[in-house]
């Protein structure tokens, strides 16, 4: 079987394409979480990258939980602690990981982004959706819970009500509702989708690549401490931030009035 992730950089941009469309991109049953732990490592390793694309090949963006693994896991010989192992050792391993990224992630919605694959996007900083793109936080159709974090994700992005609409009914919302409900923050024809990504990408990657870490860590943070404890933060994030030279660069441009040339 091909690789479940595309890894492709241009620049300081990364793009990840999940490349299963025949199975709508499953995130379980197949090595998607392994490729996504590799990669997000080989990002966090790598300080010239400064934005990141998430999209997918074919109709859907993600349709979630391979249906076939569920089944697998509805047999009598699997036990409910081995079930919990495989949640905390598998999928649950990939919200950890890609929300703790600290370089800035576009989820390019293409289409059905469904269950974990609606997760998926909310794992990432900021959602641009194709016209085509459909979403729902199916699990309870399926008689189970979110296991990958939706639940403490999705209120956060479109609040308490209309998450626990969405997980209540299970029921699936268009691009439109999506914008509608801040979901995703534009919508673009699907010929327009990659180019909306790239260049939304190109306007952060323009940035110092520290300022932008530093800064996404700072709004994750935020999320669920303290203003006290954020701001504490914040004042040593800054001190590191003067003394850089990219720092240096951007101040020098401003007063010479010309762009900046980061080095990173």
């Amino acid at each position: 079987m091909a690789d479940f992730l595309i890894y492709e950089q241009q620049g300081a941009v990364v793009t990840l394409t999940m490349n299963q469309p025949e199975q709508r991109n499953p995130l379980t049953g197949n090595s998607a979480v392994a490729e996504f732990l590799a990669a997000i490592d080989r990002i966090t390793d790598d300080n010239g990258v400064r934005c990141v694309i998430l999209t997918a090949n074919g109709p859907s963006f993600s349709a979630g939980g391979d249906i076939r693994e569920m089944k697998r896991q509805a047999a009598p010989e699997v036990s409910e602690m081995g079930i919990r192992h495989e949640y905390r050792r598998g999928i649950q391993r990939l919200p950890l990981a890609l929300f703790n990224l600290e370089v800035p992630v576009i989820a390019a919605v293409n289409g059905h982004a469904i269950g974990a694959g609606l997760d998926l996007a909310c794992m990432c900083d900021l959602r641009i959706a194709s016209e085509k793109a459909k979403f729902a936080e199916s699990f309870v159709k399926l008689g189970i819970v979110a296991g990958d974090g939706g639940a403490w994700l999705l209120p956060r992005i479109i609040g308490l009500s209309r998450a626990s609409e969405m997980a209540f009914t299970g029921d699936t919302i268009g691009a439109s509702q999506a914008l509608e409900w801040n979901l995703v923050s534009r919508v673009v024809p699907p010929e327009q989708l990659m180019d909306a990504a790239r260049e939304l990408a190109g306007r952060i990657a323009a940035n110092a690549a520290h300022g932008l870490r530093l800064t996404k860590r700072l709004i994750r943070e935020g999320m669920h401490s303290r203003l006290d404890t954020v701001l504490e933060m914040a004042s040593v994030f800054q001190a590191v931030s003067h003394k850089t030279a990219d720092h240096s660069e951007a101040v020098d441009a401003f007063l010479e009035k010309r762009a900046p040339r980061f080095a990173g």
